[in-house]
């Protein structure tokens, strides 16, 4: 069921929310709901107290008391629903190794495609099938306006459609004047017939009632004349500018400011700080180099303490849970936290700040001996950026003044390289190629280093910082939000070194059961020897997962880091950052460093010196639970956010791929054979790194027959092949922007002749296994998946019984 009808439609939080605020182990009272919601008004009050009944009737929430605890159930679980235009739907579980859950239509309570739902099942899975259950309460709103075009029905109605073929609806919109546009002009519906336009969901579905829209926003004519950024944000819902209330708390941010561990403090102004930054803007992170006795350095690596100035729960840490993460598309950001945030709160050159900062000592040959995390008040000297670092390093004429340059060389030449080499034993990986990397200090949601970005020594040392934190947290077992990378598709992978081989690498094999980062390092270090290292470079980057974030420690695959890592250098972009430095804050505040109040035995709590000599609950058992039940609650809208920000930041890559290739439509380019399918393969086009279809219906000459084991289309008469690595030449024919599709069609191909003899003179045993698995579509579906172009490997990927 959804929560809709009546003011629940009008809340101002979500269920998700609520309940992340709700544990089972604990009672809450609605009062401390309604702070930790920011019921500030009668109204949402009033929708705090009938979300909370409907919890209670529909068995969500116990209540005790007048206070309430969450119910747990196996027969229920989290998820979030994905559906495929043919109307598929699964309910995708946040554990990578859980089964996903069909739900049929008549199931989906009027949930729509990335909704978070809850899911009762009700049928269990078996080796064929796959679980099924029904939506019993929708958590959290995916689209709260979508991208759609108007039409007038002949009734005289007007509907929104939606571009995105997976939102299985249509919204009912009226005529009704007050529509504003932009703020300003009044729009009428029979103008803007088959525009693109923003609607603004105004209610959802309730029964067999059409959710309703209002048109917030004309775009232009088609998806060609719309601005890409502002087809990026209405499709996402990502909102460039912050309330008026938002804008008011953070210009107040420094009004009666007190330092709530001020006497934890350690002064660090008098240590000459820089920062280094591609922008002028104020930066989160700095650093320090110190040279002490026994040819030991004592590097510093400063964060900008913003959990000091907004405390959980406030309007400011409300507004940038809601985002999660800021997000770069292009030259323009959508912002974590509003700009006096960062002003008052990051680094800026003479100003003191507060900050947190993590010591780490280094021998000669930089190899770390211990570190320590304490609270401190530095000043920044120099914000430097990349260029002038190059500079100093080259040892070319500067007006950077020498005892900058004192900072800069043993950092750069022999710490940063130490932790490099460090990171490239355990077999972490890097990528070759120039990104425009979103400006976190450290490796950021892609979870690799980019070898052609100039800050990417400087990346080597935040990374170290961060793992020095997750070290820290698990030694002490406090709560903690890690971030996690998972191993990337053993499918993908292969293809991949079938492509290399294909090119001439010397690689021996395939990964047959799980892929291992020394399997992938091993092969991206033979990417400079190929014909095309950038488009290996190119794919390679495509396989990595991103980053997600749990309560656990986890591996972090592109670090090759086993043993639990985190994000903490990044605060004024990232919410989980600030999460790690309130738990920071809880230690350098409260913890317990004795195991009594009347033991002698004192331990620095911010130091390695302690680890493994705490027997000892560091935090108290409500201070402990509480931070547990914050970030458990978290976590799911965090890794939500982060997706959303990585779709938006590859969709405007891939509008402008898409736009340039419109203007290119009917020329010939040279290309590359990343993928085979049976309905086609996929060519990179070299010089511009886009990639685009040749459907199998577009090869007139013969019937090709789909040979997985070699990753090849074969004519079955004239024996012509297309395999992975095969150059050819091909046409542009069309490109829908929107879907940023882009279909080829085959000029001539380049391939080696050895390559179609070795394909002639197969085996019969493997021809006989090709005619009876690939020669002729046997049913509708493979019809379908050789007829359907864009929308094959969806219909793949959603086909709900699968057979091994």
């Amino acid at each position: 069921m959804s929560l809709g009808g009546g003011k629940l439609n009008y809340m101002e939080f979500s269920i998700a929310t609520l309940l992340s605020h709700v544990s089972s182990e604990k009672l809450v009272t609605p009062k401390i709901l309604e702070k930790k919601l920011g019921c500030e008004t009668p109204s949402s009050v009033e929708q705090l107290d009938l979300a909370l009944d409907l919890l209670e009737k529909i068995g969500i929430l116990t209540k005790e008391k007048g206070k309430y605890r969450r119910e747990v159930t196996d027969q229920i679980v989290e998820a979030k629903l994905r559906c495929s235009s043919k109307g598929f739907c699964f309910a995708i579980q946040d554990e990578e190794s859980a089964d996903d859950i069909y739900i049929r239509e008549s199931h989906l309570s009027n949930a729509w495609n990335g909704d978070r739902v809850l899911i009762e099942v009700i049928k269990e899975g078996t080796r064929r099938r796959s679980p099924e259950g029904s939506v019993k309460l929708i958590l959290e709103r995916a689209n709260p306006s979508v991208l759609a075009k108007v039409k007038r029905l002949e009734t005289g109605d007007y509907r929104a459609i939606p571009l995105d073929d997976r939102l299985l609806f249509e919204l009912a919109v009226t005529n009704n004047g007050d529509s504003p546009n932009n703020g300003h002009e009044r729009i009428d519906l029979d103008e803007i017939l088959d525009y693109l336009v923003h609607v603004d969901v105004l209610r959802h579905a309730i029964g067999q009632e059409l959710p309703i829209g209002k048109v917030a926003r004309v775009l232009g004519t088609t998806a060609e004349s719309a601005a890409d950024i502002d087809i990026v944000t209405c499709k996402h819902d990502l909102h460039q500018t912050f309330t008026a209330a938002v804008e008011t708390a953070a210009a107040n941010i420094a009004r009666g400011f007190k330092d709530p561990i001020a006497d934890k403090r350690v002064d660090l102004t008098h240590l000459p700080t820089i920062a280094v930054s591609a922008l002028s803007a104020p930066t989160d992170s700095a650093l320090t180099i110190e040279h002490l006795d026994g040819e030991i350095w004592r590097l510093g690596v400063h964060i900008a303490d913003i959990a000091s100035y907004i405390t959980a729960d406030d309007r400011l840490d409300r507004e940038a849970r809601k985002r999660g993460t800021a997000v770069f598309l292009g030259e323009n950001t959508i912002p974590l936290l509003p700009a006096a945030v960062h002003q008052t709160c990051g680094f800026v050159p003479g100003a003191e700040r507060l900050a947190i900062s993590v010591f780490l000592s280094l021998n000669e040959r930089g190899e770390s001996i211990e570190f320590n995390i304490q609270p401190s008040r530095i000043r920044l000297d120099w914000l430097l950026d990349p260029n002038q670092i190059a500079t100093v390093l080259a040892d070319e004429a500067t007006e950077i003044e020498p005892q900058t340059v004192e900072i800069i060389k043993p950092i750069w030449n022999v710490i940063a390289p130490a932790f490099r080499a460090q990171r490239r034993s355990r077999g972490g990986l890097e990528v070759d190629l120039i990104q425009k990397q979103a400006p976190f200090a450290d490796e950021g949601r892609l979870g690799v280093i980019f070898l052609d970005d100039p800050q990417s020594l400087l990346t080597d040392v935040m990374v170290m910082a961060n793992y020095a934190i997750a070290v820290h947290l698990q030694a002490l077992q406090v709560p903690g939000i890690y971030a996690v990378q998972h191993n990337p598709e053993l499918v993908e992978v292969n293809d991949t070194i079938k492509l290399a081989i294909n090119l001439g690498l010397n690689f021996e094999g395939e990964v047959e059961t799980e892929v291992s980062v020394a399997d992938l390092q091993r092969l991206s270090l033979q990417f400079p020897q190929s014909p095309v290292p950038q488009v290996l470079n190119y794919l390679f980057k495509s396989l990595l997962k991103t980053t997600v974030y749990s309560t656990s420690p986890g591996t972090h695959f592109g670090l090759a880091i086993e043993n639990g890592y985190t994000h903490a250098v990044s605060p004024l972009h990232r919410y989980p950052d600030i999460v790690v430095q309130r738990v920071l804050h809880e230690i350098f505040a409260n913890g317990r460093d004795r195991k009594t109040s009347r033991a002698k035995e004192i331990v620095n709590l911010g130091s390695t010196t302690c680890h493994g000599q705490i027997t000892w609950n560091v935090l108290t058992p409500t201070v402990q639970q509480e931070l547990e039940t914050q970030i458990a609650g978290t976590i799911a809208h965090l890794n939500d956010r982060t997706k959303i920000a990585q779709d938006a930041e590859n969709d405007l890559a891939g509008l402008q791929k898409a736009e340039k290739m419109k203007a290119r439509t009917g020329d010939i380019f040279q290309g590359l054979i990343t993928g085979v399918q049976s309905y086609g393969f996929f060519v990179e086009i070299e010089d511009s790194l886009v990639e685009g279809l040749v459907h199998v219906s577009s090869l007139k000459d013969d019937w090709y027959e789909f040979r997985p084991r070699y990753a090849c289309l074969v004519g079955r008469k004239n024996r012509t092949s297309y395999r992975l690595g095969d150059r050819v030449e091909v046409q542009v024919k069309s490109v829908d922007y929107y879907r940023q599709q882009i279909d080829l069609v085959t000029v001539t191909s380049m391939m080696s002749e050895a390559a179609t003899e070795s394909l002639t003179d197969e085996s019969a045993e493997a021809e006989v296994e090709s005619t009876q698995l690939e020669l002729l579509p046997t049913n509708m579906e493979e019809i379908a998946e050789i007829e359907e172009t864009e929308e094959t490997e969806e219909i793949e990927e959603f086909e709900p019984f699968s057979e091994e």
